[in-house]
């Protein structure tokens, strides 16, 4: 282990990605290279880059740009990863993942049922209409899991760390250990936990994924995904990429990786203001259930206390409004006045979304309660703002609803 990967997690968060050489001089905040082509005096060296044998640059949609390449070197630093790749969405590059995992018409993958709607659309809609075999299953219960893994064999068994939105916790190693098995590889989505509160290739994943539009951005103005793993794949997804352009832009990378400078000191205060309001929300007369992984009552509080290395929950939780339908809901969301309802997370400010109208909108309604996704259900990620000013807007504001 060198000096540097000795340093401590804020330490690498400021410094991973900067200070790459940049001929006499070395700028203090890494650069941003607009560039689309790069030139070479040597076509040989042109060869080189062209042919993979030689580092460098060419053209950024599909082959890569030194702004990007800084961001992933920092995320791949912080996630314990021998490489990234970024994508231009989180969806892109969760799609990328399936791919250079080896999902392909014919082949199959395991996934949590209760995972971000998109991503179950994905799974259950774009890639079934293309010849992959999907099963669902409840990722807590490691028997129901090991059975689907059994019925055939499996290219992904696919997991997020903390599920949105209903927040329970991926036993990490025991679900690597049931992936491995049986051949299959263990994707893990870790945009709820951040490579600050959880790292998954430490527990056997083989791929992790992050929506950096969320917390490594941190300020809800970047689009940007993120794929850490070995070097090996971070070859396959580059390949892929130069097929189909996903490449995220220069701009997007720079704010990502100035983001990502806060992320520790973002997350220490997101997860302790949510904890409060998680307990403080428990009590409220309009609340019938709240759902946060540090909750006392959670029976995977353990587990996740392990995996989180106590450094804390994360900013978001759910909870559901006694008695509420959606016109009661709609209520509550037009209520607030601080609080933005908005279809994202992991800002500075805090967010608010019905996940039944938003985040798994493409669900049935049937689809949603089998997973426990009620009509009234409201999923808060929670900012930076002062914990009173967020409490007392959503008391006013439940007051209404």
């Amino acid at each position: 282990m060198d000096k540097k990967s000795r340093r401590g997690f804020a330490t690498r968060a400021i410094h991973t990605g900067e200070r790459l050489p940049a001929g006499d001089f070395t700028p203090v905040v890494g650069p941003i290279h607009p560039s689309v082509g790069y030139t070479y005096e040597r076509a040989a060296d042109l060869d080189a880059v062209l042919g993979g044998e030689k580092e460098g640059f060419v053209y950024s949609s599909r082959y890569h740009n030194p702004t990007t390449a800084a961001l992933e070197q920092a995320v791949a630093d912080l996630e314990g990863g021998e490489a990234a790749h970024a994508f231009a969405s989180g969806m892109a590059a969760l799609h990328l993942a399936f791919l250079a995992a080896g999902v392909r018409a014919g082949s199959r993958v395991v996934a949590a049922a209760d995972i971000y709607g998109a991503t179950y659309s994905m799974l259950l809609n774009l890639l079934s209409e293309l010849g992959v075999d999907v099963t669902f299953v409840s990722i807590t219960d490691l028997g129901q899991v090991a059975a689907a893994l059994a019925a055939g064999p499996a290219a992904v068994l696919f997991a997020e760390t903390l599920s949105n939105p209903l927040l329970r916790t991926a036993d990490l190693p025991a679900l690597a250990e049931l992936a491995h098995a049986a051949g299959a590889l263990f994707l893990v989505d870790n945009t709820f936990c951040s490579p600050y509160l959880c790292n998954p290739l430490a527990h056997g994943a083989d791929l992790v994924v992050h929506s950096a539009t969320k917390f490594i951005s941190g300020h809800g103005d970047v689009m940007a995904g993120v794929v850490v793993g070995s070097r090996e794949m971070r070859s396959r997804l580059d390949a892929l990429n130069r097929l189909v352009g996903s490449s995220v832009g220069p701009f997007e990378s720079w704010l990502a990786l100035r983001g990502l400078k806060t992320l520790p000191l973002r997350m220490v205060r997101q997860s302790a203001s949510a904890l409060a309001l998680a307990e403080w929300l428990q009590s409220h007369p309009r609340i019938d259930c709240v759902y946060y992984p540090y909750l006392p009552e959670n029976p995977q509080l353990e587990l996740t206390r392990r995996l989180t290395e106590n450094r804390g929950g994360g900013s978001v939780l759910s909870f559901e409004i006694r008695g509420a339908d959606r016109s009661a809901v709609f209520r509550f969301l037009e209520g607030l006045e601080l609080i933005q309802p908005a279809t994202t997370l992991g800002d500075l400010y805090s967010l608010v979304l019905y996940p039944a109208i938003s985040s798994h909108r493409a669900l049935t309604p049937e689809a949603r309660a089998a997973v426990g996704i009620g009509e009234n259900l409201v999923r808060l990620s929670v900012g930076i703002e002062d914990l009173e000013d967020i409490q007392a807007d959503l008391e006013q504001a439940l007051a209404k609803g």
